[in-house]
C-alpha cells in the first residue's frame, strides 16, 4: 500500500465528512453520535427508511434458509416475484438484476435483439435524451452526453443519439431505418428533477407506435411509488415495452429488474443473457416484502399526500428567500428545489450546519428525497433546517 493513501477506497467519490454507522426510520447517526435527518434515502433508494422491522424480518428468515444458488436452477422464488410483478404491472416478463445500470443495460439488449429476431438486426439505433444518467457501464455512459461521465473511457458503445429533452420534434425528425426505440427517464433524477411533459412522453409512444418502435423507460430513480404512483408512466397514461426498474425495489438491499412485455421480450432466449447474483433468493425475498408493502394503494395515497404537504410547505417558504431559491419541481416525493446559484454549496451547508441531509442535481437543483414514510414531523423539521439553512448561507460568489 502506498504511503501517500489515505484511504484503502479507490478515491472515485468526493466523500464527505458524513459517516453513517446507524440508521433509524428517517434518520442516520454517524460514528461520533450525530444525527441527521435522512432526505436523501441513498438517493431514492430506502424507500422503508432505515432499520425497517419487516425488511429486517425478511433477509433474517431468508438469509437462515438460503441466500445464493445458481440461475441454473429454478427459482421458486424469483418465479413469485416476477409473478407479482407481472400481475401489478404491464409487463409480461421480467429479468432480475442486481442494479440499476445493469437493468439498464438489460432493457437496451432486449431492445436490439427484439429487432434481431424479426430479421431487422440494422435496427439497433436507441434514441435518448440530454441531462439523463441510466448508470456507469460503458454502455449506458453511451447513452448519455455528459462529459463528465464520458471523458477517458472513450470509444464508447455505438449505437445512440442524444436528443434535447422535451423536444418531441427533434425525437420525430432523428427517426431513420436504423432506429431501434426510444430510452428516457419519465423525471430526470440526476439532471435535475425534470420531469417530461405530457405531450413529450404521450408523442413518444405515438411515434414507436407509428413507426415499430420500442419504448424504453427507466424508471430506476423515478419508479416503485416515488411519485405517488407505482411508476412514473402511470400518470401520463403511457406504456411502455421495457423498463428499468431498481433502488426503491429493494428499500436498500441491492437489487433491480428488467421488465418487457412478451412480444418486446422475444428475442431474449436461452443463453442470450445473464447474471451471477441476479434473482438470488435473499433478493427474491426482500423484493417481495418491498413490492408487497409499496404496492398497496394507501401506502401509495400516503405518499401522494406527503408529497402534496412537502411541496406545498417548500412552495410557502421558497419566497421567503428569493436570493436563494427560485422554483419548485418534481412529482410525489421526488422533489427539487431550483436554485439561482450552485446547488452543491448549499447542499453541503445544509448537511454540516443543520443536520439535513439532501442531494445536489444537475441545473441548480437540490434534490429532496426522503424516505416514503415520512409523515407531518418530518416536514415541519424538514422545512425548519431548509430555512435556518437559508438565513445563514453565503453564497461561494457572495462569500
Amino acid at each position: 500500500m502506498s504511503s501517500t493513501s489515505i484511504t484503502p477506497l479507490m478515491p472515485v467519490y468526493p466523500r464527505c465528512d458524513v459517516r453513517p454507522v446507524r440508521g433509524e426510520g428517517c434518520y442516520l447517526f454517524g460514528e461520533r453520535g450525530e444525527r441527521y435527518l435522512d432526505f436523501a434515502s441513498g438517493i431514492a433508494v430506502n424507500a422503508l427508511g432505515h432499520g425497517d422491522a419487516r425488511l429486517v424480518k425478511a433477509i433474517a428468515d431468508q438469509a437462515a434458509t438460503l441466500m445464493h444458488v445458481s440461475n441454473l436452477y429454478g427459482s421458486p422464488q424469483g418465479e413469485k416475484l416476477a409473478q407479482t410483478i407481472v400481475d401489478t404491472t404491464f409487463a409480461d416478463t421480467v429479468f432480475f438484476t442486481n442494479s440499476g445500470a445493469e437493468a439498464v443495460e438489460c432493457a437496451i439488449k432486449t431492445a436490439r435483439r427484439y429487432h434481431y429476431a424479426n430479421g431487422e438486426a440494422h435496427r439497433h439505433k436507441i434514441i435518448t435524451f440530454a441531462n439523463a444518467f441510466h448508470g456507469r457501464t460503458l454502455g449506458t455512459i453511451s447513452a448519455t452526453n455528459q462529459p463528465k461521465m464520458r471523458d477517458g473511457f472513450e470509444p464508447l458503445l455505438p449505437g445512440f443519439e442524444v436528443l434535447a429533452f422535451n423536444d418531441l420534434a427533434a425525437a420525430e425528425a432523428a427517426i431513420d431505418e436504423n432506429t431501434a426505440g426510444f430510452m428516457l427517464e419519465p423525471v430526470q433524477g440526476e439532471g435535475g428533477i425534470l420531469p417530461a411533459t405530457q405531450e413529450f412522453l404521450q408523442g413518444i409512444r405515438a411515434l414507436c407506435d407509428a413507426h415499430g418502435l420500442l419504448l424504453i423507460l427507466d424508471e430506476v430513480q423515478c419508479g416503485v411509488g416515488r411519485t405517488g404512483t407505482l411508476f412514473a408512466h402511470e400518470q401520463y397514461g403511457v406504456t411502455p415495452d421495457i423498463m428499468a426498474v431498481a433502488k426503491g425495489i429493494g428499500a436498500g438491499f441491492p437489487l433491480g429488474a428488467c421488465l418487457a412485455t412478451e412480444e418486446a421480450a422475444k428475442g431474449m432466449v436461452a443463453g442470450t443473457h445473464g447474471s451471477t447474483y441476479g434473482g438470488n433468493p435473499l433478493a427474491m425475498a426482500v423484493g417481495s416484502t418491498v413490492w408487497g408493502i409499496i404496492s398497496e394503494p394507501a401506502f401509495l395515497e400516503h405518499v401522494r399526500a406527503m408529497g402534496e404537504r412537502l411541496r406545498g410547505a417548500l412552495e410557502q417558504m421558497i419566497p421567503n428567500h428569493d436570493a436563494l431559491f427560485e422554483s419548485v419541481r418534481g412529482m410525489g416525493l421526488m422533489l427539487g428545489i431550483k436554485l439561482k446559484s450552485d446547488s452543491r454549496g448549499f447542499v453541503a451547508h445544509l448537511r454540516d450546519r443543520h443536520g439535513l441531509l439532501t442531494v445536489a442535481a444537475g441545473d441548480n437543483v437540490v434534490r429532496i428525497l426522503p424516505p416514503l414514510v415520512i409523515n407531518e414531523s418530518h416536514i415541519a423539521e424538514c422545512i425548519e433546517k431548509l430555512s435556518a439553512g437559508a438565513r445563514d448561507y453565503v453564497p461561494p460568489a457572495a462569500a
